[in-house]
């Protein structure tokens, strides 16, 4: 916000009682800063771009740098042990990976594995990370690469040392900024009823060269950009924003990207110089930018114009308050590994062994290793980490993996009144998580990726409840 926001907040003051009738309960007149310097920001970044012919996602090495990808982040610290976010340009870090992200980050911010929440943006010109299963390929003696476990330790080294550097320039943080804005024109359900009535689940990310999927209702999407911000009295620090959408305009052609959420971030950084900028992706299994794309390059300025649009409406409804608390929680949660033909240990084994030479072949067999990756993790009792960070007033919560919308939208219900920030694809692990509405229907996103069956949305909404606890 700039200074022109100052009336709207003297106006509040003065108008508490309509203010307090009219607006959310997170949306409060602006008080003093709590005395003390209780609590301190630090922000880092650090660049994780692939070197050309890296693997990509879908088995394509990269053959152009189109955009750098990078990790940013922030280490909060109060009176309990630092807390540590970061949101990352890789399409997922899954299994060990995503161990090894958490233990290396938190030994340096001085903290534990439990408190550093990790999330990818979800691009999918970008990495994927599961060390154990490119191991599993490896030992298995097939053709196929999931990840350069050199590039990897490196790129998460990178990304260490530019957090020790940033605790040495901490800022005091004295309130917390809370806004929304409305995005339109980019998030839409893969979900679409037909014409006939028949349900489809087709509409992918670049559907808007039918005019079915084109002209399909949105269905269930969360159409609020979220923006939390940390400021030191009237000077803003940091801010991250989230949306709940597929983050592509177009992908597979090898070339490093980090597709339109990357070019609206860099436009609100460009915006705003010294507020440091992070986005995360929502809650978006099952949203993705379809209905609004057709795949084509000049799309993707557009998508990144509207998201950015909502970024900025967010930033211009921001309302201050005293940052008084950050409390954590972290509750365990299983989820059983997929049982169905194709999905079973023996498949799985059969699959990797494929000694077909064609990239379908080779593809399929990284899916196999990283299905043995998340059944390993399942068999030797290693549960996922769902933690959630309470301002009192928002509350940010990291859900794995591609965790449906309405996993967020239930979030948003748990606490009413509140300003809560459901984060997607943290621990990857699982791939697709759906409600069982999806699979009732038939859901045909669900033929692949997807690593769990049918009665995760109960232990989901459990392990929710439980981590938004007041």
């Amino acid at each position: 916000m700039t200074g022109s926001s100052i009336p709207r907040r003297e106006w509040l003051r003065r108008s508490a009682l309509a203010t307090a009738a009219l607006a959310p309960a997170w949306c409060t007149p602006l008080r003093a800063a709590p005395a003390g310097g209780r609590f301190h920001l630090s922000t880092f970044s650090a660049d994780v771009t692939p070197p050309l012919g890296s693997m990509l996602f879908a088995l394509k090495p990269a053959k152009r740098i189109v955009d750098p990808l990078s990790a940013r982040g922030f280490v909060l610290a109060g009176a309990e042990t630092p807390l540590v976010f970061v949101s990352v340009d890789w399409l997922e870090i899954r299994n060990d990976a995503y161990d090894r992200w958490r233990s290396v980050l938190a030994a340096a911010a001085g903290t534990t594995a439990e408190r550093v929440l990790v999330c990818c943006v979800h691009q999918h010109d970008a990495p994927i990370a599961d060390l154990r299963a490119q191991r599993i390929i490896d030992k298995a003696g097939v053709d196929s690469k999931v990840i350069d476990l050199e590039f990897h330790e490196a790129a998460l080294q990178r990304v260490a040392q530019s957090l020790r550097e940033a605790m040495k320039k901490k800022r005091p943080i004295s309130h917390l900024g809370l806004g929304q804005g409305r995005v339109r024109g980019v998030a839409s359900n893969r979900r679409v009823v037909l014409p006939d009535g028949r349900v489809d689940y087709g509409r992918g990310s670049s559907s808007g060269k039918n005019p079915v999927y084109r002209e399909a209702e949105d269905g269930t999407i969360d159409p609020w950009l979220k923006t939390i911000s940390f400021w030191d009295g009237d000077r803003a620090v940091a801010a991250l924003s989230c949306y709940a959408t597929h983050p592509m305009s177009y992908y597979g052609g090898s070339e490093v990207s980090a597709d339109f959420p990357g070019l609206a971030r860099a436009r609100r950084q460009a915006d705003e110089p010294a507020v440091f900028q992070i986005y995360a992706s929502g809650c978006s299994g099952n949203v993705t930018a379809g209905k609004y794309n057709n795949g084509s390059p000049e799309n993707r300025p557009v998508l990144a114009g509207r998201l950015h649009e909502g970024m900025v409406a967010a930033w211009n409804a921001t309302d201050r308050q005293p940052l008084t608390q950050a409390s954590f929680r972290c509750t365990k949660l299983r989820l059983e590994p997929r049982g169905s033909p194709g999905f079973t240990d023996a498949d799985l084994r059969r699959t990797l062994l494929e000694k077909s030479a064609t990239p379908f072949s080779a593809f399929a067999r990284c899916k196999a290793a990283i299905g043995l990756s998340w059944r390993e993790r399942v068999e030797r009792g290693q549960p996922i980490d769902v933690p959630a960070i309470d301002f009192g007033p928002a509350q940010l919560l990291l859900l794995p993996a591609e965790s449906y919308v309405e996993y967020q939208l239930f979030a948003q219900s748990a606490r009413p009144g509140s300003f809560v920030m459901a984060v997607g694809y943290g621990e990857s692990a699982p791939g697709y998580i759906p409600v069982e509405k999806a699979w009732a229907e038939n859901d045909s996103n669900l033929r692949d990726w997807c690593w769990v069956g049918p009665g995760a949305e109960t232990a989901m909404k459990e392990a929710i409840v439980e981590a938004l606890k007041r």
